[in-house]
């Protein structure tokens, strides 16, 4: 198997593993595939973040069938053994740990966010290390097969899944958690980094302005 096609089977992977078989097993516990699916609302932090997220999976996935298919040239300065064995090593981890991080969620794990919904607020396990273990873990899993199909649009897609996470987390699921957890989450956030230890972590929120 060829590099590129290895990049792409780690991607499939990673989407029957921590989509496919998570929903799958979310229908099993609680009728529910725990899919919220994107905002209907035009412009709305939400529906951009959703719509960068798709943009970025599908350029992650259109790289390395296009490399294969000769249509792209490698990057070669970010090709080369090092580079695949890291590839390799960031896009395994990144998925085991995306996998540990949403069974650690149990019945509360979700794809987006219904603002009439309550969940339990998670704070152990991965979540007592960062307060977004899921999306801290795709960093890693999609940065690993961008570097096993290094070109002009892996790499970009890569790139895009940051941005999106992060508008994902800092205009949609935080509010959020604020809004229906309010001083807890408040607490919780400002001892938690968002994707890396110690980093990202909330300033301390008033309470009459949750």
């Amino acid at each position: 198997m060829s590099i590129p096609a290895l990049g792409l089977a780690l991607f499939v992977l990673y989407g029957f593993l921590a989509v496919g078989l998570r929903m799958a097993v979310q229908v099993r516990r609680t009728g529910s595939t725990g899919f919220k699916g994107l905002s209907r609302t035009s412009g709305s932090a939400e529906r951009i973040g959703g719509l960068l997220f798709v943009i970025a999976v599908v350029l992650c996935i259109a790289g390395p069938v296009l490399q294969l298919t000769g249509a792209l040239d490698r990057v070669e300065a970010l090709d080369g053994e090092v580079a695949n064995i890291l590839g390799v090593v960031l896009a395994s981890v990144g998925l085991v740990t995306t996998l540990v991080a949403q069974f650690a969620m149990g019945d509360d794990w979700r794809i987006g966010v219904d603002p009439f919904e309550r969940t339990e607020l998670v704070t152990q396990g991965p979540f007592s290390i960062v307060r977004n273990p899921i999306y801290a873990a795709m960093i890693p899993s999609f940065t690993g097969i961008a570097l096993l199909a290094p070109n002009v649009v892996t790499l970009p897609g890569a790139i895009l899944l940051i941005v999106a996470l992060e508008l994902q987390t800092r205009l949609v699921e935080e509010p959020y958690l604020l809004t229906i957890h309010g001083e807890r989450y408040a607490a919780y956030a400002t001892q938690v980094g968002r994707f890396f230890p110690g980093i990202g972590r909330l300033r301390l929120v008033p309470t009459d302005a949750l």
